[in-house]
C-alpha cells in the first residue's frame, strides 16, 4: 500500500529535574547545598532515508516522543542529557505544522535532518540557588517540558520523469515496458491509485527514475477525483511526459485532452506550465491513430504550441519507445533541478525561562466573586518549574511576582490584607507589606 499523507503527534523529551541535596561528610559541619542539575531532554529529529518510499510506518504509529533528561545527582553532579530520537522519513516529505499550516521543512536529500520538537532544559539543583543571605536553599527546579505539536507529513514523489494524462491512456503500460516496475494494469479508469516508480535504463550509460502518476480528470486542481492527492506528486518531476491516447479509443479528442490536463497542471501550480514537457502520442498501433496524429500536429501549430516535442509510441509494438527514452534523457541533461525546495527551517530555539530580570511580563488580573485571579503564561511556566510546597520556593515566587508588578497592580485593584489571590490551582493570601521576603 502506498501512503502519501499522515498526521502524527511529536514531543521533545522533558528536561530532568534538579534535586535538593546537601553535603554529608564526616568532619564537615554545615555542609552546603550539593544538588545537581537535571540533564536536557532529547530533541525529536526527522532524517531522510532514501531507502524509504512511503509513509506506511506512520499509518500504525502516530505518537513519537523523545527521551527525557536524567535527574540531577548528589555532590553537585549533573544528570545526563538524553540522546536525540531519530525518526526516518522518505525523500520528498513535506513537514507541516497542523495548527498553523506553516511548512516546517521540505525534506529532499538523503541524510537531511530537521528538529521538529525541541527537548526541554534540565532543571537546576539547589546548589544553583545559594546566596549570602540564604546559603542553604531548599529549592530546586523541575525540568522544562519538551515542545509538543501535531504535524502533517505529505509525501511528494521524487522522480526525474513523471507520466501524466487522462485515465487509461497507457501510462502504466509504458512504465512496465521501459522499467522493471510492475504497476497494476487494467482496462478500466483509475487502475492506478498511487504513484509507481521505476528505474529506466536508457541503454547508453544513462538512467533516470520514472513515475507513473495516477490519472487526472477535469477539475483536478479543485480536488475533483482526488486531484490534489495526485497533483502534488507532479511538482517534484523535472520533466513531464504527457501521454495522450492518439487513437481516441475513449471517444475523446486527443488535442482537447492534452489542453485540459495542461490547464489543470497550470491551475494547480503555475510553475508547472514552464516545466519541460514531451508529448508521448500513445497507442499508435491502433486504427486511425496516424490520421489523428497529423490533426493533432496541425492543431498545435494553429494555436501556437509549436515548442513541444511529439514522440509517437506504441507500448504494444515498442514503436518509438527507445526514441522517447533518448529524448527524455537528453532533456534531463539540459534541465537543471528546477524543482524549488523550501529551505529547512529549524523550530524555535529552546527557551530558557528566567524570572530574575526586571523586565515586566504580561499578566491580567480579574475578579471572581471575592477572589483576585491572576493569569499569565510566564507565571504558569514558573509554577511548573518549581515545587511550591517548599518555603524557599514560595518566597522566591513572591519575589518574582513583585518584580513583575503583580503586587502593585493588585493594590491598584483594591486588594487588602487577607484577600485571596488565585493563580492557577493555588490560592494565596495577599499581604500588604513589602518586607516579607528575607532573600532580597
Amino acid at each position: 500500500m502506498f501512503v502519501d499523507k499522515a498526521k502524527i503527534f511529536v514531543k521533545g523529551g522533558d528536561g530532568g529535574d534538579g534535586i535538593i541535596s546537601f553535603r554529608r561528610e564526616k568532619y564537615v559541619e554545615n555542609g552546603g547545598p550539593a544538588g545537581g542539575d537535571g540533564g536536557n531532554g532529547g530533541d525529536l529529529v526527522f532524517q531522510v532515508d532514501e531507502g524509504l518510499r512511503t509513509l506506511m510506518d506512520f499509518r500504525y504509529q502516530k505518537h513519537f516522543k523523545a527521551q527525557r533528561g536524567e535527574r540531577g545527582k548528589v555532590k553537585s553532579m549533573h544528570g545526563a542529557s538524553a540522546d536525540d530520537t531519530i525518526v526516518r522519513i522518505p525523500p520528498g516529505t513535506v513537514i507541516i505544522d497542523d495548527d498553523t499550516g506553516e511548512t516546517i521543512a521540505d525534506m529532499t536529500r538523503h541524510g537531511q535532518k530537521v528538529v521538529v520538537a525541541k527537548g526541554g532544559r534540565g532543571g537546576r539543583g539547589n546548589c544553583r540557588f545559594a546566596t549570602p543571605s540564604n546559603p542553604a536553599p531548599y529549592i530546586a527546579e523541575n525540568g522544562e517540558e519538551g515542545q509538543e505539536r501535531w504535524i502533517v507529513l505529505e509525501l511528494k514523489v521524487m522522480a526525474d520523469v513523471g507520466l501524466v494524462g487522462f485515465p487509461s491512456v497507457g501510462k502504466s503500460t509504458l512504465l512496465s515496458v521501459v522499467s522493471g516496475a510492475k504497476p497494476k494494469i487494467g482496462a478500466y479508469h483509475f487502475t492506478t491509485l498511487s504513484p509507481n516508480l521505476g528505474v529506466v535504463d536508457v541503454g547508453d550509460g544513462r538512467s533516470f527514475v520514472m513515475a507513473d502518476l495516477p490519472g487526472l480528470i477535469e477539475g483536478a486542481h479543485e480536488g475533483v477525483g482526488l486531484g490534489h492527492e495526485f497533483l502534488r506528486h507532479v511538482e517534484r518531476t523535472r520533466v513531464i511526459v504527457h501521454v495522450v491516447d492518439m487513437s481516441g479509443s475513449e471517444g475523446r479528442d486527443p488535442f482537447d485532452d492534452w489542453k485540459k490536463i495542461n490547464e489543470e497542471l497550470k491551475l494547480y501550480n503555475a510553475k508547472l506550465e514552464d516545466r519541460p514537457q514531451i508529448i508521448a502520442a500513445g497507442k499508435m498501433d491502433m486504427p486511425d491513430a496516424a490520421d489523428q496524429l497529423e490533426l493533432f500536429r496541425e492543431q498545435l501549430l494553429e494555436e501556437c504550441y509549436d515548442n513541444y516535442t511529439i514522440m509517437p509510441i506504441s507500448s504494444l509494438t515498442k514503436q518509438g519507445i527507445q526514441e522517447l527514452l533518448y529524448k527524455a534523457a537528453d532533456v534531463l541533461d539540459e534541465t537543471a533541478d528546477v524543482v524549488e525546495v523550501e529551505e529547512v527551517k529549524e523550530v524555535e530555539e529552546r527557551k530558557v525561562y528566567t524570572f530574575e530580570s526586571k523586565k515586566e511580563a504580561a499578566f491580567t488580573i480579574r475578579r471572581d466573586n471575592e477572589e483576585y485571579v491572576v493569569e499569565s503564561e510566564e507565571i504558569k511556566r514558573y509554577m511548573k518549574r518549581f515545587n511550591l510546597t517548599s518555603y524557599d520556593a514560595v518566597m522566591r515566587f513572591a519575589r518574582m511576582l513583585r518584580k513583575m508588578g503583580v503586587d502593585d497592580e493588585l493594590r491598584k485593584r483594591g486588594a487588602k490584607d487577607g484577600d485571596v489571590v488565585r493563580i492557577e490551582d493555588y490560592s494565596f493570601e495577599f499581604f500588604e507589606g513589602t518586607d516579607y521576603n528575607p532573600y532580597d
